[in-house]
């Protein structure tokens, strides 16, 4: 058994979910930097400022979901075929939206990712990995708040 009591098939499905997780997250980081660089309009400042400070905040959330698999020592994935394979979230190559519907795309995928940070939960619950189920507590309040903020910009 694993040292941090979790067996050794259940660290193995909760890693699994954490790497989608992270899957997500990646492509949720490429496309605030994307919108970031690619932002036109009226306001064109604050918006290129608030998805910045986004990004800079979806780009520790990688990190951490990354160093979580690791925890349960299994590898995370790291390349970008591994993330397009497992993510739920839709790219759109090739096209640069208005600032309003860049903020809707980027809402979209912030509440996908937290229906599945509440599935992913309760998982982790059912196995016994309690620090895994913090961990995604704590991460789904960062992903409301990101969701509140992008939300506020449309009201």
């Amino acid at each position: 058994m694993p040292h941090n009591d979790i067996s050794k098939k259940n660290g193995q499905e909760i890693a699994k979910l954490l790497n989608h997780l992270l899957a997500n997250e990646y492509v949720l980081y490429t496309k605030t930097w994307k919108f970031h660089w690619n932002v036109t309009g009226k306001h064109f400042g604050s918006l290129h400022a608030f998805f910045d400070a986004q990004r800079l905040q979806l780009g520790e959330i990688v990190d951490e979901v990354a160093e979580r698999v690791r925890a349960l020592q299994v590898d995370s994935d790291g390349t970008l075929q591994e993330f397009l394979q497992k993510t739920q979230l839709t790219e759109h190559p090739g096209k640069n939206p208005d600032d309003l519907t860049m903020i809707a795309l980027l809402l979209t995928d912030h509440e996908e990712i937290i229906s599945k940070i509440r599935q992913d939960s309760e998982m982790a619950n059912e196995c016994k990995d309690y620090g895994t189920n913090n961990f995604l507590c704590e991460l789904l309040e960062k992903h409301e708040k990101m969701a509140w903020m992008l939300r506020s910009f449309l009201d």
